[in-house]
């Protein structure tokens, strides 16, 4: 092996192409092969290529989670497992073993709330982390052990050669051999930690979040992130940066010293320092050509794109007033031209560049000297807020840190942006102190003008969030549910063996007397229910057979929606025998029949429209939506409907009640539904309002970031569908 990687540049060696969406995690399964997981819902294994050795080719696709796979660990070949098999976490909170033999499941293990965020080998036990902040230790199939490791999600674990297990709250963690633990973090930093805790070595270079980080016995070290960059560090100092065109999910050390990056265009790169593995010239130019578009697309001018100013060609149109000025792209450049009355001409000027600096005492907060302190007022009595900034600092970076930091929507970060570029004389076209700003009209920035401003920060207008109350199914054909009951009680008559689980007339004029009080609606607040008519209703969901109880939970369903049919009702719930919940895991388990899944939904629906029901809706959240948690991917659309009302509803109250891993929980069943394939319109909806509503007022903002929820709004507003594109404009301006 060579050891002197780290001396000379990495350039690209080979591409794995076939992922349909964000390239997510790696694991380098020894010299077998590379395993790759996706926002595509799959894992890839790839080895290499029989005869040119800088490539590797697909060996096998692995499809079986509902939703984006991350991370990856590899059992080495056994005497089970002759190929050995990959283990592979999804955002669908399940972990499977696949046999690479067959690329068949060998166990499928359930039992996490939320997004599995990492898996490890400890001897012949497989232990998973979760956004839920557990980790599980599972065996032969089984969970043997499950702790809480931490009071937030969890979203990195590694083994030590020790053979002990580190967790951390940060974004990546990895071994650095022989010296401590590496961690990639959301600051934008990388630090090594000796195993006492104590900080080794702090890398500051990326411009964002860190999302993965690894090292090799060389001493280098790899980090990739936000940034769109790979970065490799030797004794602390970045010695290269390989830009990518995407987001940097995951980066990995092959043992030869070659590295691999997993892309958010979906591609798995291969990079190498080798001359002989270096790629073709024609590989090497079509991703330079690549990266220039990519960068081209994302590059901004005077806060516009790039790619969207207009070419020479308009130069062509005649201005509408002498000095009148206009920028248009020039290659890589945008370039401010001003229109010559006289000479009937449009006349270059130059360049668009930043505004001139200057030498003036300089304001200092918290110690430290930045070029302005601006005031910043948000209103309704709170008091100033103080934002620092430099010039040659990245506003929109710069608004998104100091939103962050004093806990402020994200959907201020225009408004911020546009203030820091106004005020600090960096909007638009700056060429000269005179230079008048083709976009907003003011002048240039000028030396020794006062560094305190203030705004007064508009509050952010959003279509459809935050939803406000709570949504109900209040519409029954009560016709229709007594004359099923009345055929099943025949049915039941009929046959010998369960006609003692008929009802007797009496019991039936009692079912008629309780549906004749929910259809007045108009008496709601004086009629009453007696105790007997809610222990019939309970012992019919006990013992009537599973395929017969669905109209008997859609006069539940009404019933608590009654104001004193839900206190009768509560009296039975608050007993030691939760006859509710024994009602929603009989449904849910045996075996879960749609009528029984969309009936049993829409009660606990409605069992939101009453605020004595909320303890209780909060108590028993996570039993809840595992029992229906299968339901957003039911082919039948009233169901689909009925659980995403449901999430929205649990979204509002937890949001009240301020209820952490609850909103986290939530929101992962959101984003299950809108990443759903075949779910109907008004499901999609109202599962993008509730993740909408937990970004701007829950606690779980970084945790939907983290969940590239920027993708879901990307999506959401591309629809065709004006509801949809809308609050994905909404989801979308949260996450700028």
């Amino acid at each position: 092996m060579d050891m002197e990687t780290d001396l000379r540049n990495y350039q690209l060696s080979h591409e794995l192409r076939g992922h349909e969406d964000d390239a997510r995690g790696i694991c380098v399964c020894g010299n077998a092969g590379i395993a790759t997981s996706s926002r595509d819902k799959t894992v890839r294994y790839w080895v290499s290529h029989p005869t040119d050795k800088r490539k590797y080719e697909l060996s096998k696709i692995l499809p079986g989670h509902s939703s984006f796979v991350g991370p990856l660990a590899w059992i080495p070949p056994n005497e089970v497992l002759s190929e050995g098999a990959i283990v592979s976490g999804g955002m669908d909170t399940m972990v499977f073993v696949w046999n690479l033999s067959n690329g068949e499941k060998v166990h499928s293990l359930s039992g996490h709330q939320l997004q599995v965020t990492g898996v490890v080998l400890d001897d012949e036990d497989i232990v998973s982390s979760s956004v839920d902040c557990t980790l599980r230790r599972w065996r032969k199939g089984k969970v043997v052990e499950s702790w809480e490791a931490h009071k937030f999600a969890i979203q990195a674990i590694i083994k030590l050669p020790s053979g002990e297990l580190v967790t951390d709250t940060v974004r990546g963690l990895a071994n650095m051999h022989g010296l401590g633990i590496l961690s990639a973090s959301h600051d934008g930093s990388i630090r090594l930690w000796a195993l006492t805790g104590e900080v080794l070595m702090e890398m500051v270079g990326h411009a964002s979040i860190v999302y993965s980080v690894d090292s090799h016995v060389s001493g280098l070290i790899v980090s990739g992130g936000e940034d769109c960059s790979a970065k490799i560090w030797k004794d602390g100092v970045c010695v290269q940066s390989i830009e990518h065109p995407g987001c940097v999910w995951d980066v990995k050390f092959l043992e030869n010293g070659d590295i691999v990056t997993a892309c958010s265009d979906g591609v798995v790169r291969i990079w190498t320092s080798h001359q002989e593995r270096i790629a073709d010239p024609v590989d090497l130019d079509s991703y330079v050509s690549k990266l220039s578009q990519y960068k081209l697309s994302r590059k901004r001018v005077g806060g516009l794109k790039l790619e969207d100013l207009p070419g020479l060609d308009t130069l062509q149109i005649p201005g509408n007033s002498d000095g009148q000025t206009k920028i248009i792209r020039e290659g890589d450049n945008g370039v401010a031209y001003a229109w010559n009355l006289r000479e009937q001409k449009w006349d270059k000027i130059g360049e668009v560049v930043d505004g001139p600096g200057d030498d003036i005492k300089r304001p200092v907060f918290d110690g430290i000297e930045y070029d302005y302190v601006f005031d910043v007022d948000i209103g309704d009595g709170e008091p100033i807020r103080k934002l620092p900034y430099n010039r040659s600092d990245n506003p929109y970076s710069t608004a998104d840190t100091w939103l962050l930091k004093e806990n402020l929507p994200l959907a201020y970060r225009q408004q911020i942006v546009e203030f820091i570029l106004q005020n600090s004389g960096q909007g638009g076209a700056v060429l000269d102190s005179s230079f008048c700003d083709p976009y907003t009209g003011s002048n240039a920035y000028i030396p020794g003008g006062s560094s305190s401003m203030s705004v007064v920060l508009a509050k952010p207008i959003f279509k459809h969030i935050p939803k406000k109350g709570m949504l109900v199914f209040d519409v029954a054909q009560f016709e229709g549910i007594l004359k099923k009951l009345t055929e099943f009680n025949n049915s039941l008559l009929s046959d010998s063996d369960k006609k003692n689980l008929s009802l007797s007339e009496l019991e039936i004029s009692r079912l008629s007397a309780v549906i004749k009080n929910l259809k007045d609606t108009s008496h709601y607040h004086t009629s009453k229910f007696a105790d007997a008519d809610i222990a019939l209703l309970l012992k019919l969901l006990k013992s009537w057979p599973l395929a017969m109880i669905f109209p008997v939970i859609d006069i539940l369903r009404m019933l608590v929606l009654h104001p004193d049919g839900v206190t009768v009702l509560l009296k039975h719930v608050e007993d030691e025998n939760d006859t509710l919940m024994e009602m929603i895991k009989r449904v849910a388990t045996n075996p879960p029949l749609p009528p029984n899944l969309l009936t049993g939904t829409r009660v606990v629906t409605n069992l939101f429209k009453n605020s004595h029901c909320h303890y209780w809706l909060q108590k028993h959240r996570s039993e809840i939506l595992d029992a229906f948690s299968s339901c957003y991917s039911s082919p039948n659309k009233n169901l689909q409907l009925s659980f995403a009302t449901m999430i929205l509803n649990y979204a509002v109250l937890l949001i009240e009640r301020k209820d952490h891993e609850g909103q986290s929980q939530v929101l992962s069943a959101a984003l299950e539904i809108v990443e759903e394939e075949n779910i109907e319109v008004d499901s999609k909806f109202r599962a993008l309002v509730a993740i909408g509503s937990l970004m701007l007022d829950g606690l779980v903002k970084r945790i939907a970031l983290d969940f590239d929820v920027e993708n879901v709004a990307k999506t959401a507003k591309a629809s065709k569908e004006a509801k949809i594109a809308e609050v994905g404009a909404d989801i979308e301006s949260l996450t700028k």
